[in-house]
């Protein structure tokens, strides 16, 4: 399973951007997938997790400014990220993981096998 980020970027405080992460090799008819965020010197965070069945969770530090979105199996998942602020900027990985090993609405990171190199998020004050 290969999991590639796109989408990150420099922005100022205030605006927007949108993720995706776009997999092959998960070939599975449901999924579970989920993004995380590390900054320099923190522990990497869980953010936002779908699954196949509709289940989506946000930590509380994005919730409400940050969507998760993915249309099918077959398509990418997205990250949609508004209102950002300078607390924001941080490397931004996207992760997987088999279905049958799927705990839902995980944000922990040890519960996932897969991950992609991750895209950098960094948001101007």
């Amino acid at each position: 399973v290969q999991l590639v980020e796109s989408g990150g970027g420099s922005v100022q405080a205030g605006g927007s951007l949108r993720l995706a992460c776009a997999a092959s090799g998960y070939s599975y008819d449901t999924y579970c997938m989920a993004w995380f965020r590390q900054a320099p010197g923190k522990e990497r965070e869980g953010i936002a997790y779908i699954d196949s069945d509709g289940t989506k969770t946000y930590a509380d530090s994005v919730k409400g400014r940050f969507t998760v979105s993915k249309r099918d199996a077959k398509n990418p998942v997205y990250l949609q990220m508004n209102s950002l602020k300078p607390e924001d900027s941080a490397m931004y990985y996207c992760a997987a993981v088999d279905p049958d090993d799927c705990y839902s609405g995980s944000l922990k990171s040890a519960e996932y096998n897969y991950w992609g190199q991750g895209t950098q998020v960094f948001v101007s004050s």
